[in-house]
């Protein structure tokens, strides 16, 4: 049976009020059976005490004894909170144990005929007692540890299921971050392939712009004037004053020297340049030429991929010949034509830039500020401006300054986070002037460094660098090269080989210059 809740009747109440709240109806029943049992206990054995020991068995005195240890062990039992099934047993054995006592009072005096069965019978019900008092809670106990380790391994297998379930899913979302990153990766190689497409779009858009505001906004003007012996000339003066360009001639009347002047307008814009090394070379003013006329190119452009993956374009004269090459590789074949689109565009025009051993290179860089470098006839950069100044003039000043001051500079050598040394020189007001652009492995070499450039700086001459110049140098090997490098400093096409002789480099460029402006293009 199982435990009843305490209700409000008159044994309850009767135990409320004389022992305490009962927490179950069993706990003041089984008192009541107790007490009833010790009542009947104590009259049995006072009446057993009052007959003749020695005679007979006597009837009631074993009748009440016998309920009365039934009711003793009943009681104590049944206010046990019990599992249900014991509380059965308890009863039920009590019942057990309780019939025999009718039996016995029935078969009284001859009860020894079926004693065995009668005590048999109330021994019965005592064991099913006891069974239900102390063995039952037992192995229920062990029962329900049992019971407890086995929903405790089932939740351990549940939840080893559910790890198991949640490694899978690790492992999904690990998939995916890696399919993630790889689309983020080919996602950032396209828009890298964009910005360089983007700045070779804004660096062609500077071009052009500077190009337009060089034709459209002239910084000199023509001034017509009459000179002491009356004659007409005309000079072109530069803002700053610089006479730039004169007549070179009088003439007798002023008619004429402005016919002059307008044939200087015409034919100046688009004229090319021939570099003459000594003056006595230079032909007779009346010697007449040929205008230069675009010759049909002897030359191909042929844009290929690398083993590395990256397209590159080469110039290759119809004999065979590589007379040009980009010199660096680009992610895709449409930025080594637009390459190729800017060589056919700057190689013609571009000056050369002659280092003896040294000069300052002034241009403008990536970001349309104006910078200097000094560069050694064997391509290496010793020093750079270290700033940018918004106007050219303000670079050339700073580069001026440099050659003027460079025996009362001090330079501060130092090593950098990378564990290499520089140098640099600081203004001042703390802002660095100059510095070595690169780092040296060693103290010494560093120190070198700056030795040179104290040795050459105040000597080198200061060049300008257009929209591209061509540079020829010395490398390690002694051999002699020609790269064209962008006013940005970009390295636009090198020419991948090195010649024994400067003069054969100069040969080569102008073999560049010739075929590079209108040679057709092909993939191999």
């Amino acid at each position: 049976m199982a435990a009843e809740e305490p209700t409000d009747d008159s044994l309850t109440q009767w135990y409320s009020s004389r022992i305490g709240k009962p927490d179950t109806a069993d706990e003041a029943r089984g008192y009541l059976l107790f007490a009833l049992g010790v009542v009947l206990g104590i009259v049995g054995v006072g009446l057993l005490i009052s007959n003749d020991l020695e005679g007979p068995v006597p009837q009631w005195p074993v009748v009440l004894a016998a309920v009365a240890l039934i009711l003793l062990i009943a009681g104590p039992l049944i206010r046990l909170p019990l599992r249900p099934l014991a509380n059965v047993l308890v009863y039920l054995g009590a019942l057990l144990g309780l019939a025999a006592v009718p039996w016995f009072v029935t078969a009284y005096p001859g009860w020894r005929d079926s004693a065995s069965m009668i005590i048999g019978l109330y021994s019965a019900g005592l064991l099913i007692m006891a069974v239900g008092g102390v063995f039952v809670p037992i192995l229920g106990k062990n029962a329900e540890r049992e019971a407890e380790i086995a929903r405790q391994q089932a939740e351990i297998e549940s939840q080893q299921e559910e790890l198991s379930y949640q490694r899978e899913r690790l492992e999904e979302l690990q998939d995916a971050l890696e399919d993630a990153e790889a689309d983020e990766e080919d996602l950032a190689a396209v828009i890298d392939e964009i910005r360089a497409k983007q700045a070779d779009t804004v660096a062609d858009e500077a071009d052009l712009a500077a190009r337009l505001e060089a034709i459209r906004a002239s910084q000199a003007r023509f001034e017509l004037y009459q000179d002491r012996g009356d004659q007409w000339r005309w000079r072109l003066r530069h803002r700053n004053g610089n006479v730039i360009g004169d007549s070179g001639e009088g003439y007798t009347r002023k008619h004429n020297a402005q016919k002059g002047m307008q044939s200087v307008r015409r034919n100046a814009l688009g004229a090319t340049v021939m570099h003459i090394e000594r003056e006595e070379e230079v032909p007779e003013e009346d010697e007449e030429f040929e205008p230069v006329v675009e010759l049909e190119s002897q030359g191909t452009y042929e844009i290929h991929e690398d083993a590395e993956g990256k397209y590159r374009w080469r110039l290759r004269h119809d004999n065979g010949n590589i007379i040009a090459d980009s010199g660096e590789g680009y992610s895709s074949a449409s930025n080594a034509r637009r390459a190729v689109t800017r060589i056919r565009e700057y190689a013609a025009p571009a000056d050369y830039l002659r280092f003896d051993p040294v000069g300052f290179e002034v241009y403008r860089d990536a970001a349309e500020e104006w910078r200097w470098r000094l560069v050694h006839r064997n391509g290496n950069i010793l020093a750079d401006s270290g700033e940018g100044y918004s106007r050219r003039n303000d670079a050339r000043r700073a580069a001026d300054r440099l050659r003027e001051r460079i025996d009362d500079l001090e330079f501060e050598v130092f090593e950098d986070n990378a564990g290499e040394y520089r140098w640099r020189l600081t203004g001042g007001n703390d802002r660095i002037v100059a510095d070595s652009g690169e780092g040296y492995s060693s103290r010494s070499g560093v120190e070198e460094a700056v030795e040179r450039i104290q040795n050459y700086a105040p000597d080198a001459r200061i060049l300008d660098i257009g929209r591209a110049a061509f540079e020829v140098f010395e490398d390690k090997a002694g051999e002699f090269r020609w790269r064209l490098r962008h006013r940005n400093g970009n390295i636009l096409a090198d020419s991948g080989e090195g010649y024994t002789e400067r003069n054969k480099a100069y040969d080569a460029i102008e073999s560049v210059k010739r075929n590079a402006p209108n040679a057709e293009e092909e993939r191999v």
